[in-house]
C-alpha cells in the first residue's frame, strides 16, 4: 500500500544526514566570511570538514586546503578542493535520501557509469579567468562583493558563451554575476542567502576545472508518455521542465526521463503569456495541451535522463492521460542515474502518484502519513490552483526535500468542482489559456510578447 510506503519515506531521516548537513553549513558560513582572514569560528568549521573527510579519497587534498585556507595562501586547486569537499557531503545526503525514496516506492534506478576516459579540455584559458574570479570571490567574502567585483566577470562570461561546450557553465556564471548585481553592495544586506549563494560558487568551481562533466548524449528513439511539466519562471527566464516516461524503440525497459525548453523574457511578460515564448516548439507545446503521446526520433539523451529537445525530432501521436500512464506505467519505469553534480538534496525530484488522500490547508493525508504540499511552486502561468489542489483526491507529482522535510509539488490533479470530476495540469495553457476569464484577462494586456519583437526588431533595423 502507497500510504504504507510512503510511512517508510517519512520517517526518520537517514542517519547521519544532519551531522553531514551541520558541516556544510559551517563551511557556508566560512566561504560568507571570506578566506582573506580567517577568524577562529570559521577555522574551527574548515577543520571539522577535513576530519569528516580524513578517511575518504578526498581527505589529504581537503586537509591541505583547510591548511591554506586558514593561513590565507589557498589557490585555485585548494579552493576547488574544498569545493570537492562540500559536494561530497551533500552527494552523501542526496544519495541516502534517495535510497530511502526508491525503497518506499520499490523504484528500480540504473546505476552510474563514468565516461570512459577524459575529455580534452576545452578553452583552459577562459577556465581560468573563471576561477580567478571565484577565487576574489572566496577572498573577500559574500559581504566584500561590490560591482566593481560582479562586473570584473563579465569579459569572461562573454567569452564563455561563444563556446558550446562551455555554456552551462556560461549561464550559471551570468546567473550568479546577476544576482550578486542586484544585491550589490552586499554589505548593505541585512540577511545573505549563504546556502545558495555557496551552491552556486561550488558548482561553478568545479565546473570551471572540467568544462563540462556531461559524458556525450545517445540518440535514441520511441514513444514519449508526458507526466507533467514544471515550470520554473524569473524575471528575466522562463524554463519548463517535462516529466515523462520514455518507451524506447525495441522493446527495452521502459525509463524515467525529462527533457526541458527554456527562453528568455522580461519581467512585464508574466501568466499565461509566457508560453508564447516558447511556442517554437509546438510540438511538445501541443503534446503538454493536449495531452498527447510523442514519438522521438534520435532525440539526444545525455547519462542523466536528460533529453535534448528537438522539436523536429518529434511528432505528435495518440492521447495519452497523464493519470492512466501514472498508473499503469509509472511504478514499472526504471529512474536514471543521478550526474554527480546533482547529487545534491535540493535537487531531488521524483515523480509519483497520490491517490485517495485528504487535503488540509498545506498538508495532504494519506492513511497514517502527512507529507507537506508545496503550494508555492504552481506556476501562475497555469490553470492549476491552491484551491484545485484542496479539493483533489488525485494527484501526479514531483517529491522533494528541502529544509529537512518532504514535500510534494503537484503537476496536475483529479478533483470534483460543482459536482463534476476534473483533471487540471499545469501544462493544460501551453497553448494559450483556455478559461474565459484568463483568455480576458490576457485579450485586455494586449500581446506583449509580439509588441517586445517589434521593437526589438525595429531596434535591429537602425
Amino acid at each position: 500500500m502507497l500510504d504504507v510506503q510512503l510511512g517508510g519515506l517519512l520517517a526518520d531521516g537517514p542517519a547521519g544526514a544532519g551531522e553531514a548537513l551541520d558541516l556544510v553549513k559551517g563551511f557556508d558560513e566560512a566561504l560568507a566570511h571570506g578566506f582573506a582572514r580567517v577568524g577562529e569560528e570559521p577555522a574551527a568549521a574548515l577543520a571539522a570538514l577535513a576530519g569528516a573527510l580524513a578517511d575518504t579519497p578526498l581527505g589529504p587534498r581537503v586537509g591541505e586546503a583547510v591548511e591554506k585556507a586558514t593561513t590565507g595562501s589557498a589557490g585555485d586547486e585548494h579552493l576547488a578542493a574544498l569545493a570537492g569537499g562540500r559536494a561530497a557531503l551533500l552527494g552523501a545526503v542526496h544519495d541516502a535520501l534517495l535510497a530511502r525514496l526508491d525503497t518506499a516506492l520499490s523504484r528500480t534506478r540504473a546505476p552510474w557509469h563514468a565516461a570512459a576516459g577524459e575529455p580534452a579540455g576545452p578553452a583552459g584559458n577562459l577556465l581560468a579567468g573563471c576561477r580567478g574570479w571565484l577565487r576574489e570571490l572566496a577572498i573577500v567574502g559574500w559581504r566584500g562583493v561590490d560591482h566593481d567585483l560582479v562586473s570584473s566577470a563579465d569579459q569572461s562570461i562573454e567569452a564563455l558563451l561563444a563556446v558550446p561546450e562551455l555554456r552551462g557553465l556560461a549561464v550559471l556564471l551570468d546567473g550568479f554575476a546577476a544576482e550578486l548585481r542586484a544585491c550589490s553592495p552586499v554589505a548593505t544586506m541585512e540577511r545573505l542567502p549563504v546556502r545558495r549563494w555557496a551552491d552556486l560558487w561550488a558548482r561553478a568551481m568545479l565546473l570551471s576545472h572540467k568544462g563540462s562533466w556531461q559524458a556525450g548524449a545517445e540518440p535514441v528513439s520511441g514513444r514519449l508518455l508526458i507526466l507533467g511539466a514544471d515550470v520554473h519562471e524569473h524575471a528575466t527566464a522562463v524554463r519548463v521542465q517535462v516529466h515523462g516516461i520514455l518507451e524506447p524503440a525495441g522493446g527495452a525497459p521502459s525509463l524515467l526521463v525529462r527533457t526541458s525548453v527554456a527562453a528568455a523574457k522580461v519581467d512585464t511578460i508574466a501568466g499565461p503569456t509566457v508560453w508564447r515564448l516558447l511556442s517554437d516548439r509546438p510540438v511538445l507545446m501541443g503534446a503538454l495541451a493536449g495531452h498527447l503521446a510523442v514519438e522521438i526520433t534520435g532525440m539526444p539523451m545525455l547519462p542523466g535522463g536528460d533529453l535534448v529537445w528537438h522539436d523536429d525530432r518529434a511528432s505528435a501521436a495518440e492521447e495519452a492521460d497523464p493519470f492512466a500512464i501514472a498508473r499503469v506505467q509509472l511504478a514499472a519505469a526504471t529512474a536514471t542515474p543521478v550526474t554527480p553534480l546533482d547529487r545534491h538534496p535540493v535537487r531531488i525530484a521524483e515523480p509519483v502518484l497520490l491517490e485517495g488522500y485528504t487535503v488540509d490547508g498545506q498538508t495532504l493525508a494519506l492513511g497514517g502519513n502527512t507529507v507537506r504540499v508545496d503550494l508555492d511552486r504552481l506556476p501562475s502561468c497555469g490553470p492549476l490552483t491552491p484551491e484545485l489542489v484542496a479539493a483533489s483526491t488525485a494527484c501526479v507529482g514531483l517529491l522533494r526535500w528541502d529544509a529537512g522535510q518532504w514535500s510534494v509539488q503537484p503537476l496536475g490533479v483529479q478533483a470534483t468542482v460543482k459536482k463534476k470530476p476534473v483533471a487540471v495540469h499545469t501544462g493544460d495553457w501551453a497553448l494559450g489559456p483556455t478559461d474565459p476569464k484568463a483568455v480576458k484577462a490576457e485579450a485586455r494586456a494586449g500581446d506583449v510578447v509580439a509588441v517586445l519583437r517589434e521593437r526589438a526588431g525595429r531596434l535591429l533595423r537602425k
